[in-house]
């Protein structure tokens, strides 16, 4: 194997330029800032964890983990996630905290898939958690906190898809009971958005028409609140029932916060997470055709910590933000530029620490003995663009 050459890096890992990180924690700040007015405290896990907990725990299937070895020959990962993390920290260290726990936060995660398909390996995110709450309320709090982090990120124009994995897991259960591996065939062709690989694989099930009709008509379970009415007239699982009467509770909710115009109920979408039990959600941005928020309940995540506790949340996808919205533009600040002389060092750098101390930002730079300046000051290959230029030179008297 060929020495990676000096600029190299891995691929599926970036460098982020000073305006893309400009941009990056205006964004955070805006996000975590909005999370913070709704109640949720934010918190920091490792980058690193076990994987024989958090690493088992998450959703990320193992071909999916960055797995590394300690000392002690012990396996550890990279954070694929933030929820099982969050988990393990909510079954610990918060075990006494008053119920329901909204917490958030802004990191980075890892997934040596992206790398495979040609997408980042490491990416950022920015989410919360909201644990102890079963009702549509929490459900609903979480997509309209969504919505309100997507505006605060600077996405002006979006839609929220919103689905429940009850009641695809009834119908299914329902038309073809026990088959799992066949349902799971056509949970696939639905995630993927393959609706034509869908259709053929009710096809090779060879069911009479009324089941396979059952199965073709949860593609057209798309829209408003009236796919409710249909969703219900579809199946007559017990599932499917009390999910589609959650769904509907948390649409109903929805319309109370004034934010039921930005979400579409969406019974084809289920979640990319296997350990999402009930409402999901995904976010999409009219720049792009990808999600750039995620999110839904997860009922069962905490009991692997030894702490059964319902919970729901969300992450926004930070990088698709930064990379294919325009929402937020970040204007160049130029700094002020303090010149000085070699006799006049200790004067001109009080000054710097003085406007500092005032909020501007501030560049200093020694003069060559002529003492020339400009608003470009060129001295060897160091140029400094300046809004403002104050000169203390080696000539007697003011600036």
């Amino acid at each position: 194997m060929s020495k990676p050459k000096g600029f190299e890096k891995p691929t599926g890992f970036r460098d982020y330029t000073p305006h893309v990180v400009s941009k990056l924690r205006t964004i955070e700040r805006n996000v975590l800032e909005c999370m913070e007015r709704w109640g949720y405290r934010q918190i920091i896990t490792p980058t690193i964890e076990y994987y024989d907990t958090v690493g088992v725990a998450s959703s990320t299937s193992d071909r999916k983990l960055f797995k590394l070895l300690n000392s002690r020959g012990t396996t550890l990962v990279l954070r694929s996630d933030l929820t099982a993390p969050i988990a393990r920290v909510v079954s610990s260290m918060l075990k006494d905290e008053q119920l329901p726990l909204r917490l958030s936060y802004h990191a980075n995660v890892f997934r040596s898939i992206e790398e495979e398909a040609g997408r980042e390996a490491e990416f950022f995110q920015t989410g919360v958690e909201l644990v102890g709450d079963d009702s549509p309320e929490a459900d609903a709090e979480v997509v309209a906190l969504a919505i309100a982090s997507l505006q605060a990120a600077g996405v002006s124009s979006f839609k929220i898809a919103m689905g429940h994995m009850g009641f695809l897991n009834g119908l299914l259960e329902e038309v073809i009971p026990g088959q799992t591996t066949e349902q799971e065939q056509l949970k696939e062709g639905l995630l993927g958005r393959d609706y034509v690989g869908y259709r053929q694989s009710i096809e090779a099930l060879n069911l009479e028409p009324k089941l396979k009709e059952q199965l073709e008509a949860i593609l057209r379970l798309r829209g408003g609140k009236e796919v409710c009415t249909h969703a219900v007239e579809l199946s007559s699982s017990a599932e499917a029932a009390q999910s589609i009467a959650h769904l509907c509770a948390v649409f109903e909710v929805l319309e109370a916060y004034g934010v039921s115009e930005h979400v579409l109920i969406d019974l084809t979408m289920i979640g990319d997470f296997s350990y999402y039990t009930g409402m999901t959600f995904e976010g999409y941005a009219a720049e792009l055709g990808s999600p750039v928020c995620s999110g839904g309940r997860y009922d069962n995540l905490l009991q692997q910590f030894g702490r059964s506790l319902p919970a729901t949340g969300f992450a926004l996808k930070t990088n698709r933000i930064i990379d294919g919205v325009h929402g937020i533009t970040i204007e160049e600040k130029k700094p002020i530029l303090i010149q000085y002389s070699p006799k006049r060092r200790a004067e001109a750098l009080t000054e710097a620490a003085r406007l500092r101390s005032l909020g501007q930002n501030v560049v200093t730079l020694l003069l060559p003995e002529d003492g020339a300046g400009a608003s470009a000051v060129s001295v060897g290959a160091t140029t400094v663009q300046a809004e403002q230029v104050i000169t203390y030179g080696s000539e007697e008297g003011g600036r």
